[in-house]
C-alpha cells in the first residue's frame, strides 16, 4: 500500500509514504530480530496480581521521531482532550481487559507488564507499530490516512505482536510471518468485537481491520478484510487490496518480508470461517482455539500454514472432543482456504 502511495500519490503523499517506509524497514528488522525471544525481565517491571490492571503510560513524540517522548497521561490523570492520547489510553485498557476476561491473561506477557504508548510520532507518519517495548502511533497524513489511534483493532493488532513474541516467537518472514500478522488481525478483531456496550457475535461483526483509518478521499473501507481478503480497498493512489483468500492465489514474493501482510489473508479467512461456523462470540471458541495453539509447545518459530492448521485441529479436539462440531468446523475452515486437502 505504501509502495503504491509512493508511486501514485501527490508530492506530499509520496513524501509521507517514503518517510514511513524508511522508518518501517527499521522496525520490521527489529521485529524479526525479536522473534523467538521471550520478553526480557527488564520489561516485566512492576508485575501485578491478576486482579489488578497493569498501569498505562502515554507519551507524546511531538511529531518528531523520538522515543518515548514526554509523558502526557498516566493512570492518575483524566482525559486530556487530545484525541490521540485518550484513544491510545483507552485502547490499551480495552486490550488489557480483553486478555484478562477472555483468556485469563495478565497483560501481553501474562506477568502484569505495564503498557506504554507514544503518540504523535513523526511527521505525517502513516503507521503504527509495536517496537518490543511500547506501542507507537503516527498521526497519518490527513489526506489518505487519519490518526492511527482511531482504530481499536489496530491497537489490538500491534499489541498482539507482543503476545506472539512472548508465546510463539513466530519468525517474521514468509508463512510464519504471515501467521504472525494473521494472529494480530485475529486478536485485534476480537478486541474490537468485545468492546463493552458494543459486543458483537461472529455473525454481526464486519471482520474488517482498520475501519476509520482511511479519509473520505480513499476508495476503500479498511486496511484488510478477514471475511473477503482482497476486497478492502481499490484506490487510484493506494492500489488494490492484494490479499489472497485461498492457497491457489498464494503470492510468492521477497518483498514485505516474504509477503507477511499479503498472504496473511489466507489464515485470516480460515479463522473467519471457523468463527462464523461456530457462532456466538468469536473469542469463546475459535479465539480460544487459536490462542491455545499460539501457546502450544509444539508451535515452532518457523511454523507454516499447514502445521499451524494441524495444531489448531488438534487443540480443538483436545478442548472440545475428537468428534466435536468445533473440531469439524476448524477442519472445514482450513480446507476451504486450500491449506488442507481433505479429498
Amino acid at each position: 500500500m505504501l509502495d503504491a502511495m509512493a508511486r501514485n500519490g501527490s508530492p506530499a503523499q509520496r513524501a509521507a509514504a517514503l518517510n514511513t517506509l524508511a522508518s518501517d524497514q527499521t522496525f520490521r528488522a527489529l521485529r524479526a530480530n525479536l522473534a523467538g525471544r521471550p520478553l526480557p525481565l527488564a520489561r516485566r517491571r512492576g508485575a501485578t496480581s491478576p486482579q489488578q490492571r497493569p498501569a498505562r503510560t502515554i507519551y507524546s513524540a511531538g511529531n518528531k521521531e523520538v522515543l518515548p517522548g514526554r509523558i502526557v497521561r498516566t493512570e492518575q490523570d483524566g482525559p486530556t482532550g487530545d484525541e490521540a492520547v485518550d484513544e491510545a489510553f483507552d485502547g490499551l485498557g480495552q486490550t488489557l481487559d480483553f486478555y484478562a476476561s477472555a483468556f485469563d491473561r495478565n497483560s501481553i506477557d501474562d506477568e502484569g507488564m505495564p503498557l506504554d504508548a507514544t503518540v504523535h510520532y513523526g511527521d505525517s507518519y502513516d503507521n503504527a507499530f509495536w517496537d518490543g517495548r511500547r506501542m507507537v502511533f503516527g498521526d497519518g497524513d490527513a489526506e489518505l490516512f487519519n490518526r492511527f489511534t482511531i482504530a481499536l483493532d489496530i491497537i489490538g493488532h500491534e499489541l498482539a505482536h507482543g503476545v506472539t513474541e512472548d508465546e510463539g516467537g513466530l519468525i517474521y518472514a514468509h508463512q510464519s510471518g504471515a501467521l504472525n500478522e494473521s494472529l494480530s488481525d485475529v486478536f485485534g478483531a476480537l478486541i474490537r468485537q468485545s468492546q463493552p456496550g458494543r459486543l458483537q457475535t461472529a455473525e454481526e461483526a464486519d471482520w474488517l481491520i482498520g475501519t476509520g483509518l482511511f479519509t473520505d478521499r480513499v476508495q476503500g473501507k479498511a486496511l484488510r478484510s478477514m471475511k473477503e481478503p482482497g476486497t478492502a480497498y481499490d484506490d487510484p493512489v493506494l492500489g488494490k487490496d492484494p490479499q489472497p483468500g485461498h492457497m491457489d492465489r498464494f503470492v510468492n514474493t521477497n518483498r514485505d518480508n516474504g509477503g507477511v501482510h499479503i498472504n496473511s489473508g489466507i489464515p485470516n479467512r480460515a479463522f473467519y470461517l471457523a468463527a462464523t461456523a461456530l457462532g456466538g462470540h468469536a473469542w469463546e471458541k475459535a479465539g480460544r482455539i487459536w490462542y491455545e495453539t499460539l501457546r502450544d509447545s509444539r508451535l515452532r518459530p518457523n511454523t507454516g500454514f499447514s502445521r499451524f492448521a494441524r495444531l489448531t485441529i488438534d487443540v480443538a479436539g483436545r478442548l472440545h472432543g475428537s468428534a466435536s462440531t468445533e473440531k469439524a468446523a476448524v477442519v472445514q475452515a482450513w480446507s476451504e482456504v486450500g491449506v488442507l486437502r481433505t479429498s
